[in-house]
């Protein structure tokens, strides 16, 4: 199609897309949408809803997929008395010889210069601000974890009730107090249902300086799988995620109850995979030599409580009790928030998975001297002497099969304890369920103030 071709289409007051010229309309029903029927393109509905909420002409270069291929176009939105005007122009396909195609995750990881750690229902878990123009904002997220980040930015979207669904917030343009710039939200799934949120600025004055190539000669297999498979697989897995949830909640139309069905199935399978992934690339952070979390100030209670408000879906699937410690306890320590949180939420996920329906998991923690720790204890099988030994081995799963699992949850998670400067360890005890400790060095001012 000729770029100056014009694509006209029309949706009513509930946007619907009620007419609608090709290549549209042919999106359209691809996307799983009916003619007429509700716009099933989350980036076109996004602005049309924008355009007939805020009464004002909305502008606008979109990208969708279309048969996992990405297709973009500038739109043009014009509310009136009936509902939207569409035009669209600058079509380019799969086909087309694309010169604006998306960035990849790859790209937009290295763009990003915020990392936000979100919980499933978009509430901030932990921030890494590089910018000094984000400096306020950084405070603002540590003083506010628990909260919904968008409560701490000037969301571009009028008119929009919180709290939104990601799928609309993703890409979404933003202004922060202190900073001169406009920021871009870009989301990434990740396993257990919560998501990275990247800062982009929208306006990039440099491009990262990513060095030069290491030489490939001698690399090891896991650093080949880490470095170059992983972010390779980590925007088309996101896509086939958020794609498949987009279909399950119904966001692009309506849709009978089986196809969701599927549709959820097609998401959980993408975060098993998803989850290989991660496990890859961190195999290859905690292996190498120069690996080193940050040394953050953390309560080992709050990580427990968020590891379980994270999982707590998952646990009532299956009629588990998750006992937290209460909020007056605290277990001061010194490591890295998201690492930290990342081993408990292994742990969690695993103590969920392999003991049985309609019982208790257990998360404690305390202080000894000079090291804090927090366990996690289920009511399962338990180890034997043997299998606790051999549990943390690289790849090992204890013979279990089709579980979903790499055999590496619990050897990135001790490798992660120890460059903490602590450690994880489980004790053998057959019949009586397994118990995890994770120990790491104690905030000693505050273990004495809080104890004072």
């Amino acid at each position: 199609m000729h770029p100056a071709t014009l694509i006209r289409a029309r949706c009513d007051a509930a946007d619907r897309l009620i007419e609608a010229e090709e290549p549209l309309a042919g999106l359209q029903l691809r996307c799983g949408g009916e003619m007429p029927g509700p716009v099933a393109i989350p980036a076109l509905l996004a602005l049309v809803r924008k355009a007939r909420r805020t009464r004002q002409v909305q502008t606008r270069t979109i990208v969708a997929l279309d048969d996992n291929q990405p297709i973009s176009a500038f739109v043009r939105v014009v509310p009136d008395s009936d509902g939207t005007v569409l035009e669209l122009s600058q079509w380019q396909g799969a086909g087309d010889r694309v010169t604006d195609s998306p960035p990849s995750l790859d790209l937009l990881q290295h763009l990003a210069e915020g990392h936000v750690l979100l919980d499933a229902n978009q509430c901030v878990l932990a921030a890494n601000l590089q910018a000094e123009d984000l400096g306020g904002l950084a405070a603002m997220l540590a003083e506010g974890r628990g909260r919904p980040w968008t409560d701490f930015v000037s969301l571009d979207i009028a008119g929009h009730r919180q709290p939104l669904h990601w799928r609309l917030l993703d890409d979404a343009r933003f202004g922060v107090k202190g900073s001169p710039r406009k920021w871009r939200a870009r989301y990434v799934p990740r396993i257990g249902g919560g998501f990275e949120l990247l800062l982009v600025p929208e306006t990039i004055e440099r491009l990262p300086q990513t060095g030069a190539a290491p030489a490939r000669g001698r690399l090891a297999w896991n650093s080949l799988l880490g470095r170059d498979l992983a972010p390779a697989l980590r925007q088309p897995i996101a896509r086939i995620i958020a794609n498949a949830e987009t279909i399950r909640t119904r966001l692009a139309g309506p849709l009978a109850e089986e196809y969701a069905t599927y549709a959820a199935d097609i998401a959980e399978a993408g975060r098993h995979l998803m989850g290989l992934v991660e496990d890859l690339a961190d195999l290859e952070a905690v292996e190498d030599p120069g690996f080193h979390p940050a040394p953050d100030k953390i309560d080992l209670a709050d990580c427990a409580r968020r590891a379980a408000g994270i999982l707590s879906v998952r646990a009532q699937e299956r009629g588990i009790s998750v006992r937290v410690p209460d909020e007056g306890e605290h277990a001061p320590a010194i490591g890295e928030f998201r690492r930290v949180l990342q081993v408990l939420i292994n742990l969690l996920s695993n103590a969920i998975r392999y003991t049985p329906a309609e019982t208790t998991v257990v998360l404690g923690c305390g202080v000894t001297g000079a090291t804090a720790w927090i366990s996690v204890a289920d009511e399962g099988e338990g180890l034997t002497q043997e299998q606790a030994d051999r549990v943390f081995d690289k790849f090992e799963r204890l013979g279990r099969a089709g579980d979903g699992g790499s055999g590496l949850g619990l050897y990135i998670s001790r490798r992660l304890a120890r460059a903490m400067g602590g450690e994880l360890n489980v004790a053998s005890t057959p019949g009586a369920g397994a118990c995890f400790v994770l120990s790491l060095p104690a905030d000693i001012a505050v273990s004495h103030a809080v104890g004072g």
